[in-house]
């Protein structure tokens, strides 16, 4: 395994987004960043990547994503949940899976009305306008779960890339009887870049998505008998409104 990331206070996050482009909280940070006292609360919520159904547009013939996926517009303290839409990226963005819509399976609706939940999406909200003003944000919520079930899962088919928005928030939620996984930021206006693995239950990288690029690498099982996985959330922040093509594309059949 890679050096875990240097870790950025909370103090420090403005000043390290804007210098670089990007930073790792650890798990009391990222709550103390949301108003929550550590540790994080959100460890109620494992029991989601347990019932997450499998992603049926991965066009590398894989079958190692599951997620679900959920829309919002953050504006300050307050969280509004958006019905269930499609998830819609351009190929300048996403070469593999831009183009067409993406539907998904929802997250649950007792999220909309956790405090947690609110604090979480607020919370990295004010990171958000901390870094581009203050302003309504709209927010994209993915729930993943990378497996190795056919031997090896890619948490980025993509490759290196940007995701179109503001502000990305990758949450590690869990690891289990992984190797891999490594996390890899680099300059998008040069060679520089940084790796590392994010290890810590809730601990976040936040990416300026107009400055750096991101990957992370696949992964396989350390034991070749048991399950394994990797579990994130990954948040996207957008001003202005959500990526939507300029007119109706679903994904060719």
């Amino acid at each position: 395994m890679t050096p875990q990331p240097p870790l950025t206070p909370r103090l420090a996050l403005p000043t390290r987004l804007a210098g670089d482009g990007w930073a790792v909280v650890a798990a009391p940070t990222l709550a103390e960043l949301c108003g929550r006292a550590a540790p994080a609360p959100w460890a109620a919520w494992s029991p989601l990547w347990q019932d997450l159904p499998p992603d049926a547009h991965l066009r590398d013939g894989g079958r190692y994503r599951r997620r679900r996926h959920g829309s919002y517009i953050v504006d300050g303290a307050g969280l509004t949940r958006v019905p269930q839409r499609a998830h819609w990226q351009p190929v300048e963005y996403n070469a593999l899976h831009g183009g067409f819509e993406r539907w998904f399976e929802p997250l649950p609706e007792a999220f909309g009305a956790d405090p947690d939940w609110t604090a979480l999406l607020a919370g990295i909200g004010g990171v958000a306008s901390a870094l581009r003003g203050v302003r309504p944000w709209y927010v994209e919520a993915h729930a993943f779960r990378i497996d190795t079930a056919g031997g090896i899962g890619r948490p980025t088919p993509e490759g290196a890339h940007r995701d179109g928005v503001d502000l990305v928030a990758v949450l590690l939620v869990a690891r289990h009887n992984v190797r891999g996984g490594e996390t890899r930021v680099f300059d998008a206006a040069g060679p520089q870049g940084v790796r590392f693995t994010l290890a810590e239950p809730w601990s976040a990288l936040l990416l300026d998505d107009a400055r750096v690029i991101h990957e992370t690498t696949p992964i396989q099982p350390l034991d070749a008998q048991q399950p394994a996985w990797r579990d994130t959330l990954v948040l996207t922040y957008r001003s202005g409104g959500f990526q939507e093509p300029a007119a109706p594309a679903r994904e060719p059949r």
